[in-house]
């Protein structure tokens, strides 16, 4: 089992009246089953409305299946015994970098997770300063987040989360209120996080150029999994993505016009590198 598994997970949302009486139900995540190893690095697509953040809540137990199982790192998450340990492997990083930022200071804000969970003084120190230097913030850590960009901000939300020293982030839209800058920034940070501290990743995003770099892809649409594989896989089938609402990288989308424009562009082109090397070699 990997460190993420879900089996004909379901989840509906209730609408009642003023007596309680339902009105209606919507699900919002239908049947969507994946398992997700230690150490990947995973993507969740999907147009507004699609289900991926109803399922992302479901990682950490924010949200709990109307039907079907979730299992982090082997603990069911309709096991209330098991909130405690799902939180402390899995950290949720939000949209909003102000939601979830509360001191005054950059290194108090990171250090607040690890002292609620006990863990001695010294060490608090010694994580708050290792996961800031691990997001490129250290040399931010006695200032006021105020004053720090949206990106910046995002980064010290990160490093808060470090601090607890997850197997696994969770990150809902983390870049969908950031400039280009700011959105480079974090997504550097996590592949660094990825590659070095070997910490599973799974970005929810609508931003097709973000995922590029990941293991593997999950689109939903209407609340569940329409396509799944490696960027390549994915991007390669460009009709199939604009038929679910979806963008496609700018690279892919112009080789796949060129394809059929009639050059002989193979499929699978992700980056504008790529793209004129093949360029090159054809003329």
């Amino acid at each position: 089992m990997g460190i993420i598994k879900t089996k004909n997970l379901v989840f509906e949302y209730i609408r009642r009246d003023e007596d309680g009486n339902v009105e209606g139900i919507k699900r919002a995540v239908d049947n969507v089953s994946l398992d997700v190893e230690a150490g990947e690095f995973i993507a969740v697509l999907g147009h507004n409305g699609s289900g991926k953040s109803t399922f992302a809540k479901h990682l950490n137990s924010i949200l709990l299946p109307t039907e079907g199982t979730v299992w982090i790192d082997g603990n069911d998450t309709l096991q209330e015994e098991n909130t405690w340990k799902i939180r402390q492997t899995a950290g949720m990083v939000f949209q909003n970098p102000d939601n979830q930022i509360i001191a005054t200071v950059v290194e108090e804000d990171v250090g607040f997770g690890p002292e609620n969970i006990g863990v001695p003084t010294e060490e608090i120190w010694q994580r708050t300063a290792d996961s800031l230097k691990a997001v490129g913030m250290y040399a931010y850590r006695e200032m006021s987040p105020n004053k720090l960009s949206g990106g910046q901000k995002q980064r010290v939300s990160i490093a808060g989360i470090v601090a607890m020293r997850p197997k696994c982030i969770i990150l809902d839209e983390p870049t969908a209120m950031l400039d280009p800058r700011g959105r480079q920034d974090v997504l550097k940070t996590l592949q660094a996080l990825n590659r070095l501290e070997h910490v599973t990743i799974v970005l929810i995003t609508h931003h097709m150029e973000e995922v590029i770099q990941a293991d593997k892809i999950f689109v939903m649409d209407q609340g569940q999994v329409a396509m799944q594989g490696t960027p390549r896989e994915i991007f390669s089938q460009v009709e199939q993505l604009r038929g679910l609402r979806m963008d496609v990288p700018q690279a892919a989308l112009l080789a796949y016009e060129l394809r059929k424009a009639g050059l002989e562009i193979p499929s699978g082109i992700l980056t504008g590198e790529e793209l004129v090397e093949v360029l090159c070699r054809l003329y």
